[in-house]
């Protein structure tokens, strides 16, 4: 069974409805890209699957012994967030919460998996900084081992490279194609139709139109070849 099964999924907000009957399914060592016009239900659909949202209609199951609290989270910084006076190392930690259960305190098990995970990302120098003196690709990086102490199986990334400079950006992608490589499952909304289709294994599109498969399959499309298009006349499809 896939890691993530979603059967007849209708998702709205504000009671209005956004997406009907979706199917769809992520299977382990995936890279899947949600793409899609915005207003489209990207970013509500994430939410769904992590049942932050309740769907109008339909089922979202996990699989292949994933768990609902083994799914990291990455999702798109408010101004209040960016702005938040903990350190590097007090932040990366907190992804440990789930693990803890009852526990008051951290063990040295996970203080030594965030300190692992401040190495992945190459930041442990940033450990006592202040994470609103940050660089927005610093504050990234932040976030995504924040991520990986909370799962090492599937990641959910929204819009991961939002405002950051073309260098960053650049770096950003390669770390998520790095931690795919290593076996972490990805599914990530992108505006950016030309990074979804470099390095996505599969693409899921919503909108007006739908459509789900390998990239192979998408760039063959109809759908694929027009949005490709549209990415290419610059575009903004968020």
């Amino acid at each position: 069974m896939a890691f993530i099964t979603v059967t007849d999924l209708s998702l709205g907000y504000d009671e209005q409805l956004v997406l009907r009957d979706l199917n769809f399914s992520v299977s382990k060592g995936d890279y899947l890209c949600i793409v899609g016009e915005n207003g489209s239900g990207k970013t509500t659909l994430m939410k769904t699957i992590l049942h932050l949202k309740e769907p109008i209609s339909g089922k979202i199951e996990t699989g292949d012994g994933l768990k609902q609290n083994e799914i990291g989270y990455l999702p798109q910084q408010t101004i209040v967030q960016k702005d938040f006076p903990a350190s590097v190392k007090e932040i990366v930690l907190s992804g440990c919460q789930g693990r803890c259960g009852f526990r008051p305190f951290y063990s040295k098990e996970e203080k030594t998996l965030a300190r692992e995970n401040m190495e992945r990302m190459g930041i442990t120098d940033l450990a006592n900084r202040c994470y609103r003196d940050l660089s927005g690709g610093q504050q990234q990086r932040v976030l995504l081992a924040r991520a990986l102490c909370a799962t090492g199986k599937v990641l959910l990334l929204d819009e991961p490279v939002a405002g950051l400079d073309p260098k960053v950006t650049a770096q950003m992608y390669d770390l998520i194609e790095g931690l795919n490589k290593e076996g972490i499952t990805i599914i990530m909304i992108s505006h950016d139709i030309s990074a979804a289709v470099r390095y996505a294994s599969h693409i899921l599109h919503i909108g007006d139109r739908v459509f789900f498969g390998s990239r192979e399959e998408y760039l063959k499309s109809g759908i694929g070849k027009s949005f490709v298009e549209m990415g290419k006349g610059g575009e903004n499809n968020g």
